[in-house]
């Protein structure tokens, strides 16, 4: 272990935190910590070429801070800030933490990749996954991040597909199926409209735009009477969106720190 680190505190609109956080995941493959409204990474290397790189980024207004700091246990520092939480029938815990038999448990490391059930997003995706999805569904999640929603199908007896077009994300959740001892039935990198055939559930934890952009392939990968799971709206884009899906039933909306997830019926008339 080196005497120093270095330290990268970037401080943006919380409502880009997790956009910049997977630009930072293909970058470095190092800690990162997000907060609310600032990024922490931290690496024995030295991190000026990420903060040129993040300067370069055109849209987000940000503002950064890099030291080098005496190299003391700062990733027990970091594991000790990370708490397990409690979504709808889910348990997400960290590692170092042990399960709840009251709970279906699913063990994430927080790391580079989108998604360890703290960000309301997540949780309302989870929330939504306790409701929705059944033993024996067929499942697919879009925009996988770490597996997170994937995992909590199958831990619900769902059949699981998975996909997301960062290399990254695709090798975390084949990381944390292990950590769990699940396996997923398929898995590829790319987005929706390499899908075969049609699902129960399609669940896409993205962004507006984005959900706007695919909306056509969602919709095609679900089958007549399925649900469609849309969340990382943010509640100032959710309106600009609706019209993408206006065919579809809309049964439930929950709303969490001015993000909202959207849950859609497929009408077999719809």
């Amino acid at each position: 272990m080196k005497k120093t680190y270095h330290e990268l505190t970037i401080t943006l609109d919380d409502d880009y935190v997790e956009l910049i956080a997977d630009v930072i995941a293909n970058l470095i493959d190092d800690a990162v910590e997000l907060g609310t409204g600032n990024i922490i990474v931290r690496s024995e290397n030295d991190l000026t070429s990420v903060k040129d790189a993040l300067a370069a980024f055109e849209g987000i207004e940000m503002t950064f801070s890099l030291e080098e700091k005496e190299n003391k246990d700062w990733i027990k520092a970091y594991q000790d800030s990370v708490q397990p939480i409690e979504a709808g029938k889910f348990y997400i815990f960290p590692s170092w933490y042990e399960p709840k038999e009251e709970l279906i448990n699913i063990k994430i490391d927080p790391a580079l990749a989108f998604g360890s059930g703290h960000h309301a997003t997540t949780f309302s995706c989870l929330q939504a996954i306790s409701t929705y999805v059944k033993a024996e569904d067929s499942v697919v999640d879009v925009g996988c991040g770490s597996g997170i929603l994937g995992l909590a199908a199958k831990k619900l007896g769902a059949t699981v597909a998975l996909c997301d077009t960062d290399p990254v994300s695709v090798k975390s959740t084949q990381e944390n199926f292990s950590l769990n001892d699940e396996t997923y039935d398929k898995l590829w990198e790319g987005s929706i409209n390499k899908a075969e055939g049609t699902y129960d559930v399609v669940i896409a934890n993205i962004i507006a735009d984005v959900l706007k952009f695919i909306a056509k392939d969602l919709k095609k990968a679900t089958k007549e009477n399925g649900y469609l799971i849309l969340s990382g709206i943010l509640d100032k884009k959710e309106k600009n969106l609706l019209g993408s899906y206006q065919e579809l039933t809309l049964i439930e909306r929950i709303e969490k720190d001015e993000w909202v997830t959207l849950v859609y019926k497929k009408e077999i008339n719809g």
